[in-house]
């Protein structure tokens, strides 16, 4: 058998309001060209982000009501805390209501001018928070990480040669920490390698520098590892968590993804004075440390989603719903990022759209394209998200230029993914008479939230 069927059946719905294509064109140009801008009651199939937006389970919910909502020594949070626990082996765990604060409470306590951080590639929250401390980060992505259309099995991981290069030119007392994302959110869904963690680490210990995981998408990864790397086909995914945890010194997560929540994260690490720091600021910021900006009820529900994620039943066809999106825009031949990655489709729009400069942000041109052809929402990931200016205002370019369909956990259909591919090919084929784009106001830090544009006038 070669169908993989949903491994869940659907107890409630929501509705779709469709809209025509020239009523989504009137709503883009309001929107300034900007997704973000754009009503989710406007959207047919919203892929911007799988952060927050999943289905939960009917065991979730039921625990939502047995949420205690005490401001301090919940029982909710010693649930949360011992099943985080028991996933990463890291006993100080404190939580935070989603991973960006997590990153705030963290990068603010070690980051700072003339401190960098190391990475395989930062996602744009994680970047801005290092860069609010003073701090510089620095992504070491591998060579073949940096190629769309080249299929490798580990394309999330690290350089470390480069790695090794970065620490000696710095010096190792200016880093402060080393975080390796799982999967490789920026870099097109790609997964880490196990190996590639157990070398970033032996690196780490001998430079003295700590070493944590972004451990957003750790189920999907840990999949990945058992189904593409040697040795790995035998352990359950929670064995291989385990390990591929027990090389950091702590995480930040964000609930919001492979936990299922709709909000929530954690702080979790083995180092009390670090977790000490934190907690403090976490009061100040955040909430008492046994909820921390989170309701209990929203304890329970991570609680219950971090075990349900690492089902494999799920996780299988968690991996083959997005290989079979990816794998029909290949055979129509749309550019896209090779292999599938764990959450999302990306599309090359450098490639996509070749006539398109990347400082009339083809990416966003391409976004905007899929919203009017089909009510589409995606998101892009290239020179608007990443993109700085050099000293005489001149865009530096981002490494890649994708376009992101992040899918929704347990929320679409195989017919809606079918929707979303023919929707895509028909802008394909129709790609020459998509216009740049050209910033007309934007944010000094995570500018393509809220930046507004309008389509390039002369080509």
């Amino acid at each position: 058998m070669n169908t993989i069927i949903e491994p869940f059946r659907i107890k409630s719905i929501e509705p779709i309001y469709f809209n025509t294509k020239e009523e989504r064109h009137a709503i883009l140009e309001k929107a300034f060209y900007n997704p973000f801008l754009i009503h989710s009651n406007e959207v047919l199939i919203d892929l911007l982000t799988d952060s927050g937006t999943s289905a939960m389970s009917a065991s979730q919910w039921a625990g939502i009501m047995m949420g205690d909502e005490s401001y301090a020594g919940s029982p909710s949070f010693f649930r949360f805390e011992k099943t985080v626990q028991q996933i990463t082996g890291m006993p100080l765990v404190i939580p935070t209501h989603q991973g960006r604060a997590s990153e705030k409470i963290l990068f603010s306590i070690i980051g700072g001018k003339g401190k960098y951080i190391l990475s395989n590639t930062l996602f744009d929250t994680t970047r801005a928070n290092i860069e609010y401390s003073g701090a510089e980060g620095v992504d070491l992505l591998c060579e073949e990480g940096k190629y769309p259309a080249i299929p490798a099995p580990f394309k999330g991981n690290m350089d470390t040669v480069a790695l090794e290069r970065v620490i000696a030119e710095k010096g190792s007392a200016n880093i402060p920490l080393c975080i390796i994302t799982v999967t490789n959110n920026s870099g097109g869904g790609q997964p880490v390698s196990m190996q590639n963690i157990r070398e970033v680490k032996r690196i780490c210990v001998a430079n003295n520098i700590p070493l944590f995981i972004d451990a957003c998408r750790f189920a999907e990864n840990s999949y990945f590892i058992k189904i593409r790397e040697e040795g790995y086909a035998d352990k359950s995914v929670p064995e291989i968590a385990r390990e591929l945890f027990s090389y950091a010194d702590g995480c930040t997560m964000s609930a919001k993804k492979d936990a299922f929540a709709n909000i929530g994260g954690f702080l979790a690490m083995h180092n009390e004075l670090l977790a000490l720091h934190c907690r403090n600021l976490l009061v100040i910021t955040e909430g008492f440390p046994t909820y921390g900006g989170l309701a209990g009820r929203d304890l329970e529900a991570i609680a219950i989603g971090l075990n349900e994620v690492m089902d494999e039943h799920y996780l299988q066809y968690r991996i083959r719903s997005i290989e079979y999106l990816t794998n029909k825009l290949i055979a129509a031949g749309v550019p896209v990022m090779q292999p599938a990655g764990g959450h999302a489709v990306y599309i090359d729009s450098k490639e996509f759209l070749s006539h398109i400069p990347v400082d009339q942000y083809p990416g966003q041109a391409l976004v905007s394209a899929l919203y009017v052809a089909g009510g589409i929402r995606s998101v892009e990931i290239g020179s608007l998200m990443f993109g700085k200016y050099d000293a005489k205002g001149k865009l530096i370019p981002a490494q890649m230029e994708l376009v992101r369909l992040a899918i929704p956990r347990r929320v679409y259909t195989q017919s809606h993914i079918d929707y979303v591919a023919e929707v895509i090919i028909e802008v394909f084929k129709e790609k020459a008479a998509i216009k740049g784009l050209r910033i007309v106001e934007e944010a000094p830090v995570l500018r393509h939230f809220t930046a507004r544009l309008q389509p390039m006038t002369n080509g």
